[in-house]
């Protein structure tokens, strides 16, 4: 199976963006990223779509329902939402749908800063195996991949995606 490049998924998923935008008031519309995928992917949107709005940043480990197995999550930042989530239209942005556990534990912590008048999810790679009823609003690629395997992304300094895939961590 030939897989698309990172940037072609990226590219398909700033045109949905886009387009999603156009669909509620500019004003009231934010982009969240959650961590790490996500926000990198955020901070690009931001730029590639010269968005004004402040853009958040979410750390769901506290939040996911898996944590008392695997505890914190390596990378650490906190999140930061430095706009008023009440009314507001949040588009949700991460690297990676898989079972829909992360997009749940997002929505929650969300809800603990207010009430938004909406939210949308979009995500790079779609690899199906959901486990929850939740489907991305917008979707870079849909890409199945076997269980025991992962997609990870990097970037570099000139902020370019890429994509590969690794097998699962066996922790005995």
């Amino acid at each position: 199976m030939q897989i698309p490049t990172a940037e072609q998924l990226y590219s398909k998923l700033k045109t949905g963006v886009e387009e999603l935008i156009k669909t509620k008031p500019i004003d009231k519309v934010f982009l969240v990223g959650i961590y790490s995928g996500g926000a990198w992917i955020v901070e690009r949107l931001q730029q590639d779509l010269a968005l004004q709005n402040p853009a958040g940043f979410l750390n769901t480990s506290f939040y996911r329902d898996d944590f008392n197995k695997i505890g914190l999550h390596k990378q650490k930042q906190p999140t930061q939402i430095p706009f008023d989530v009440d009314d507001a239209h949040i588009i949700v942005v991460d690297d990676i749908l898989y079972t829909g556990r992360t997009i749940r534990a997002t929505m929650n912590e969300l809800f603990d800063y207010g009430r938004p008048a909406s939210i949308s999810l979009a995500v790079l790679i779609d690899r199906g195996g959901h486990q929850l009823p939740i489907a991305a609003d917008v979707v870079g690629g849909e890409i199945p991949l076997p269980k025991g395997t992962n997609f990870v992304l990097s970037y570099n300094e000139q902020h370019l995606f890429d994509i590969d895939i690794e097998k699962e961590d066996v922790r005995v």
